[in-house]
């Protein structure tokens, strides 16, 4: 929760400051969450500090919401162009992607507690940049990343929007992205180095190396083939419904 705090200071997401007379602050809540590698293995606990955006006002605190993601099919199309091409696929965690975003709409939160100081009881946090829970944080954050990679003379798919491609001589690039996971693949091993240097100029990123699991899929590869399997998410799915000791019986 520390860290949490530390990291929205940093990243000047708010201000305090008295709130209007004519505003409602909206209200907040941590979420805690243990995040597991794909054999199952505990990799790190997480809080997250979520703003009540269910008691936002559509017109008043946000306009569109709708964010694309990647669809699976471009998924699996970049895995099979990666692995007939004999590229390797990267892929790379945003640390904190939604608060990325900046807010063109003006946003007041109550603060979290030991925020304020003593005789500070009137004031508010001013948002400046989105959260999580905010109904326009998944778009603004998309917004952001789209005007940075772009910048660098990426293209966007007009097929799938979370696609970007960039073509410079016998060098190609491509970059797929779901909220705030992003696959690069490339045909030049020395171009995927400029590419994370330049996403770690703009965002700050955990690099997960190879790819190995995205969007429930485990993969792994060798030298000519991928192979792909939804074992550990399937498993999840028998474990919630309380039937990952039944038997099996023959339905054929």
């Amino acid at each position: 929760m520390r860290s949490e705090l530390q990291a929205l200071q940093a990243n000047n997401t708010w201000s305090l400051v008295p709130l209007p007379t004519d505003k409602t602050p909206i209200g907040f809540r941590w979420v805690f969450k243990i995040k597991h590698r794909s054999d199952g293995s505990i990799e790190r606990y997480k809080a997250r500090l979520v703003a009540k955006g269910f008691t936002q006002l559509e017109g008043v605190d946000f306009q569109d919401t709708f964010s694309p993601t990647a669809k699976i099919i471009s998924v699996r199309c970049l895995l099979a162009l990666a692995v007939a091409s004999g590229w390797s696929i990267h892929q790379m965690d945003v640390h904190n992607a939604f608060l990325r975003g900046d807010l063109a709409k003006e946003i007041y939160m109550s603060p979290p507690p030991r925020l304020r100081r003593q005789g500070e009881d009137n004031l508010v946090c001013r948002l400046h940049k989105s959260l999580y829970g905010l109904k326009q944080a998944s778009r603004q954050w998309f917004a952001k990343f789209s005007e940075a990679i772009c910048s660098a003379g990426y293209v966007q798919s007009q097929a799938d929007y979370s696609l970007f491609t960039r073509k410079q001589g016998k060098s190609f690039t491509a970059i797929l992205i779901y909220v705030d996971d992003i696959l690069i693949t490339e045909n030049d091993s020395v171009s995927i180095a400029s590419t994370k240097k330049f996403l770690h100029s703009h965002f700050h990123l955990k690099d997960l190396g190879n790819l190995k699991y995205f969007l429930w899929i485990e993969i792994s590869n060798s030298k000519t083939r991928i192979f792909i399997s939804q074992r550990k998410y399937t498993l999840e799915i028998i474990e919630d419904t309380g039937l990952l000791g039944a038997t099996l019986i023959d339905t054929a």
